[in-house]
């Protein structure tokens, strides 16, 4: 199993929702902004999460991401093997691809295998609520967020009858007119 980029995009991603999920959904521009992850990278890795059930996505204002499944049931190994596809091939058919390597790799195909095994064995024993409380343990602090901005409804005031001292209408200004006169 070979640990890239992209699995520990995923990995920081995943925690980064863990962290919130008390707040609900969780935006990838807010993630992206916060872990420094293009928004189309993002969107490509959460499709793959969704996909092998380890996030849910709800759309509309409000809308994001939340875990599909408790922390504590989401291993290292599973958001791993969900997005790098090279690393799934590395975990469950290692020993099939080197086999057909030259003789001198023959062997320490043995070894890298269980290399391999051990590798997985270990990453499907962290829990993401492993790494949660761990970054918690360090002090780690969710930003404040915008405060809910409460609905009123905005009510015209009323109209306040006009009292009009001018006369209205031509006969009405010539008395006035003469009056004043």
């Amino acid at each position: 199993m070979r640990l890239t980029t992209k699995s520990r995009f995923a990995v920081n991603a995943m925690i980064d929702v863990a962290l919130r999920e008390h707040r609900g959904p969780v935006t990838l521009s807010a993630i992206g902004a916060r872990q420094k992850i293009s928004l189309s990278y993002l969107e490509q890795m959460f499709s793959k999460l969704r996909r092998c059930g380890l996030v849910e996505s709800s759309r509309g204002p409000g809308g994001g991401y939340t875990l599909a499944r408790k922390a504590t049931e989401i291993s290292v190994a599973d958001i791993i093997l969900a997005v790098d596809e090279q690393a799934a091939q590395d975990a469950f058919g290692a020993g099939e691809s080197r086999r057909k390597d030259a003789e001198a790799q023959k062997m320490t195909s043995e070894l890298w295998d269980a290399l391999s095994n051990r590798m997985v064995e270990y990453m499907q024993s962290i829990s993401l609520r492993q790494l949660v409380d761990e970054q918690r343990a360090k002090g780690f602090e969710i930003e404040a967020g915008p405060a809910l901005k409460r609905r009123t409804a905005v009510v015209a005031p009323k109209a306040r009858p006009t009292t009009v001292s001018a006369p209205n209408s031509v006969f009405a200004l010539g008395k006035y007119l003469q009056l004043k006169g």
